[in-house]
């Protein structure tokens, strides 16, 4: 027979390792390559010690002179608050009695939820990565009272089912707040939601219930161009600004070795991680292609697929932005937390609980954490990529057409004169 307790106990010893092996590594390539550690980590805080430059006790000199004066490594502390991820489910209280005698109903029933909480918390927590930490998904520019379409500037952040909280001028809007999407129009920018009756103005600001500002601190805000970073001056410490290449027009390989080379010579820094947009990766598949060059492809932990240059994976990630591609060593981040993956327990130990005053209950997946790169300047990032290639042989191809035609038009124009005097 099932129960709450016997619910309880599955939860425990048999989904917790399967969601925590799919949200560490199959919930994105970029996370997969990432390493996650319990170290550094204080209280509620990250604390770690990051070096930069090299020790300065390096010198040459006579055979009587004095020996070169000792200088160690340069240290500086990064502190960053470690976020809070959740991710609920919830059953109601009808269905567990209604597959109480039979088993095999109540796993299906489980499993759904397991699924969709997976799918949810695998979107949300891509999208952080590639995101400042503000939770900031979409910026409304026009709403039609008639249709109720919210045009948006981008709806890369947003898919159907989130529940997002409306900011204007910075200030939460309670009355637009806790709506959800029922669809996304991908091809014309606009958002639908289920809650007909909000009105959207132009310069509306959606986040993900009750994120804003609360996110990990991904790559967003690294290539931002905050004044701080971990707690630390960008003005005082240049080295904690990344290369940053824009409007790059063409792909090519010239164009990702130079951003390649200058992270090797200037910050010693090995990309061994490429991330782009799909539309940049058709691109440089266009491009090679071109040059009539092989496309090798990769496996990634995690069974991910990927074309390669040099042997560097280059991925194709939904949250980058069309005309971005990022280089990237992933040997400089750590997910510091404070555990993996939990059921958020009472005090009674229990982690599936009656939902106060409703006939449901619930469960709650938490993990506190936050991304920290030891390198900031060990990173690149090129935007401005158009997404179409022009051909190098069309232009000979044409020229070659052309001398081809003029040669046959002027001996046909030659044979003519001859046979006219003979």
């Amino acid at each position: 027979m099932v129960t709450i307790t016997s619910a309880e106990n599955a939860l425990k010893t048999v989904y917790l390792g399967v969601v925590s092996n799919q949200l560490n590594i199959n919930a994105n390539p970029l996370l997969a390559k990432i390493k996650q550690t319990t170290k550094d980590v204080w209280g509620k805080e990250v604390r770690k010690l990051a070096p930069y430059g090299i020790n300065g006790g390096i010198g040459a000199g006579a055979e009587t002179d004095a020996l070169p004066k000792a200088a160690g490594n340069n240290y500086v502390q990064f502190v960053s608050e470690l976020k809070n991820l959740y991710g609920k489910i919830e059953l109601s209280d009808k269905a567990i009695r209604a597959s109480e005698n039979n088993a095999g109903a109540f796993v299906n029933l489980l499993n759904d939820e397991m699924e969709g909480l997976i799918k949810a918390s695998s979107f949300n927590f891509g999208r952080m990565l590639f995101g400042d930490g503000s939770g900031l998904l979409a910026t409304a520019s026009a709403f039609d009272s008639t249709t109720k379409a919210i045009t948006v500037d981008t709806v890369k952040n947003v898919i159907e089912g989130m529940v997002l909280d409306t900011y204007t001028s910075g200030s939460k809007v309670d009355a637009k707040s806790g709506v959800r999407i029922k669809y996304v129009d991908r091809v014309n920018k606009k958002i639908y939601l289920e809650e007909t009756s909000v009105s959207i103005s132009s310069g509306d600001k959606f986040y993900v219930q009750n994120s804003k500002d609360h996110e990990i601190t991904g790559l967003g805000k690294i290539f931002s161009n905050s004044e701080t970073l971990y707690g630390l001056t960008r003005a005082s410490y240049p080295w904690l600004s990344p290369y940053v290449k824009s409007e790059a027009g063409e792909i090519s390989d010239g164009l990702i070795q130079s951003a390649v080379d200058f992270l090797d010579e200037v910050s010693g820094s090995t990309v061994n991680y490429i991330a782009c947009s799909s539309a940049v990766r058709r691109a440089y598949q266009e491009y090679l292609s071109a040059y009539r060059r092989n496309i090798d492809v990769a496996t990634l932990e995690g069974g991910y697929k990927a074309i390669t240059y040099n042997g560097i994976p280059v991925v194709a990630d939904r949250f980058v932005a069309d005309d971005t591609m990022y280089l990237l060593n992933t040997d400089e981040f750590t997910l510091h937390q404070l555990c993996d993956w939990k059921w958020l327990e009472g005090e009674d130990g229990r982690v599936i609980r009656q939902n106060m005053g409703y006939p449901t209950y619930s469960a709650t997946l938490v993990k506190y954490a936050d991304l920290i790169c030891d390198k900031p300047n060990g990173q690149a990032k090129i935007t401005g990529i158009s997404s179409s290639v022009t051909n190098p042989f069309s232009t000979i191809i044409n020229e070659i057409t052309n001398v081809t035609e003029a040669v046959s038009g002027s001996g046909t124009t030659e044979e003519a004169t001859t046979g006219q005097g003979g």
